[in-house]
């Protein structure tokens, strides 16, 4: 069993092709994980929005899952916890799994309540891909692809599903500080209401430990 930890700056917290704020995000998060694959973990970051009109709200996730590798595939179940600070009717649980195998992951999140963000029954689709590069250079994909509850919505919705967004990732060491760089750029796709999703360059600090 072990305990690990990670911090990350951000300069946009982007969720699953949205913007979580306008401006710097502080974000980390502790895990445990077992030898069996039984794990849990916490994770935050600080929001561009709360309630009132402030610029002060705090996302907490907290999750319980198993994981672990049959041959060549790998696979990971869980439950995740959303708990907002000065958010309101954004709290809800979301079922999550997926499968990989060498470089390529395929992930799904059902989201279980209707919130102030989505509605009960919202699935979320993921392809990642990841691959080392000359130099100490990593690159990253993660294409999103939404399909939303349309039936007695809590959140209006005119899309029954689309392409969220693409996200293009290049990692590098920082120096000799055990922190790595990441510049993310984030192809927007459509919105539940068909709205396109801007373009954005994000770039980021993050530290394991």
């Amino acid at each position: 069993a072990e305990v690990t930890g990670n911090l990350s700056v951000v300069s946009e917290y982007l969720f699953r092709g949205g913007y979580e704020n306008e401006g710097t995000a502080v974000q980390g998060g502790l895990d445990y994980a077992h030898e069996s694959g039984f794990y849990l973990g916490y994770w935050g970051s600080s929001l561009g929005y709360a309630d009132g009109g402030s610029a002060s709200g705090f996302e907490n996730d907290v999750y319980v899952g198993f994981s672990g590798e049959a041959d060549a595939i790998s696979y990971d179940v869980g439950l995740l916890y959303y708990h907002y600070t000065r958010v309101s009717d954004s709290d809800t649980p979301e079922l999550y799994a997926s499968i990989g195998t060498g470089p390529v992951s395929l992930g799904v999140a059902y989201l279980i309540d209707d919130v102030a963000w989505g509605n009960s029954g919202d699935t979320y689709v993921s392809l990642g891909f990841e691959s080392e590069m000359p130099s100490d250079f990593s690159f990253s994909a993660t294409a999103g692809y939404y399909s939303y509850a349309t039936d007695d919505t809590n959140v209006a919705t005119t899309s029954s599903s689309g392409l969220k967004h693409v996200d293009l990732t290049l990692s590098h060491p920082l120096a000799d500080t055990g922190a790595d760089m990441t510049v993310t750029y984030m192809v927007g796709g459509k919105d539940r209401s068909d709205t396109d999703v801007e373009d954005t360059v994000v770039l980021g600090v993050h530290m394991g430990f």
